[in-house]
């Protein structure tokens, strides 16, 4: 987006997480709050990018990289203080400013474009985002005239009983005309049960000057679902599951638990592949069609998965890539590897690739057939059409159409049971 820019609200301690480390780096499905805010900003189109970070800020600098630019907020004296440490950003800059919370991690692209949009399409100097909720209890409310044009923004601490019931209140997401807000922040003052500026405050101060004023209203509320404890994390968890899940199962994938399944953001799974109860698929991989994963399978980053491949029950894969028909039926670990096409692995396969000091990598040809409780230590190629004999350790490489056998020669002791028990 051309003359946007995005301030994200970091710099909270959040005491009722009941953590040594600040809320923002806390994560659902091993990507930080702040993490996912920011990258939901980056896939709507908007690529210049300022944190505001505080309590613990280079735990939120490593989070994010160097992606994005950084004010800082030493003191928390409240949301409007907050963006006002970013000044210097937004003072040579014309345009739009869209604020947006490190802890509500859940926001939507589609809503950050519809805010921006609205606001510069409309021509308002502050669009506010909005949402109706039976039980307001803990949110700012919006107060509106008699037109029900949007009038100032009341917090519940500061609110009188009859604006307590209300029940459309603030989502803490705001768009501003860059100009007009850094004016507005001039004549905040902390007038308020807090003693903190707020922002919401500017938005009053723009109505005084008879400035244009917009609301836009979520479509899903868990949208705007702030993280203040671990429970918060969990809702915030199960919620992101069950609509990836859902995204999943209309693009035609099935799911037979989806409360038993965790599907990462960024999989891709393709269509009538069957995900049995307690799988958990993580970043970076990519499934094909007619695939069979689970129960009980952990699939971890950077995986693919060719058409048609089987991952059994107890099976853990991790950075391999396994080729079209290829079968894992149970308790193995593939770490690593890459797997070629029509091979099966046999039950308590393991590819042994750290070796204390380095990760190595197992290859496997098509068409082979590795037998029950092999390990192969890596680094290590088994060359097409291969068998492994079933108890086998593989130290060397196998080349094409041998059969493997590496297990030492069976002794039977006679008389053994009688001879200890004497």
């Amino acid at each position: 987006m051309e003359n946007v820019i995005a301030l994200i609200l970091a710099a909270g301690k959040g005491t009722r997480m009941k953590s040594h480390k600040t809320k923002m780096v806390h994560k659902i499905f091993d990507k930080e709050l702040v993490k996912r805010v920011v990258d939901t900003t980056l896939e709507s189109g908007i690529n210049d990018i300022v944190v505001i970070a505080g309590y613990q800020k280079e735990l939120v600098e490593e989070a994010i990289g160097d992606k994005v630019k950084y004010a800082y907020q030493e003191e928390m004296l409240g949301t409007g203080h907050a963006v006002m440490q970013a000044r210097d950003y937004l003072e040579n800059k014309n345009g739009k400013v869209i604020i947006l919370c490190g802890d509500v991690p859940l926001i939507s692209k589609e809503t950050i474009i519809n805010m921006v949009n609205q606001c510069q399409q409309n021509n308002e100097y502050a669009t506010v985002l909005t949402a109706n909720y039976d039980n307001p209890s803990g949110y700012g409310r919006i107060i509106r005239d008699k037109s029900g044009r949007l009038k100032e923004i009341i917090e519940e601490k500061d609110a009188k009983e009859e604006q307590k019931k209300i029940k459309e209140i603030n989502a803490g997401v705001y768009c501003f005309d860059i100009k007009s807000l850094l004016t507005a922040l001039e004549s905040i003052k902390p007038n308020n049960n807090q003693n903190e500026y707020y922002l919401p405050d500017a938005i009053k101060i723009m109505n005084d000057n008879n400035l244009k004023i917009g609301t836009v209203t979520v479509n899903d509320n868990t949208e705007i679902l702030g993280v203040n404890n671990k429970k918060d994390l969990e809702l915030l968890t199960n919620i992101l599951k069950r609509r990836i899940n859902n995204r999943h199962m209309q693009n035609g994938v099935i799911i037979e638990n989806a409360e038993t399944t965790y599907i990462y953001d960024d999989v891709k799974i393709g269509e009538d592949t069957i995900i049995h109860p307690n799988t958990i698929i993580k970043s970076g991989t990519i499934i094909g069609k007619n695939c069979e994963l689970g129960p009980n399978a952990y699939i971890r980053e950077n995986c693919l998965l060719e058409d048609n491949v089987k991952i059994g029950s107890f099976t853990e894969i991790k950075n391999t890539q396994i080729g079209h028909n290829t079968k894992v039926p149970h308790l193995s670990y593939l770490g690593d590897a890459i797997v070629g096409s029509n091979t099966n692995i046999g039950c308590g396969t393991i590819t042994c690739n750290y070796d204390g000091l380095n990760k190595n990598k197992t290859i496997i040809g098509n068409n082979c057939f590795i037998g029950s409780n092999v390990n192969l230590i890596a680094p290590v190629t088994i060359s097409d059409n291969v068998t492994i004999a079933a108890g086998s350790t593989i130290t060397d490489d196998v080349p094409r159409d041998d059969l493997a056998i590496a297990r030492a020669r069976q002794v039977n002791k006679e008389h053994y049971k009688k001879d200890v028990t004497n």
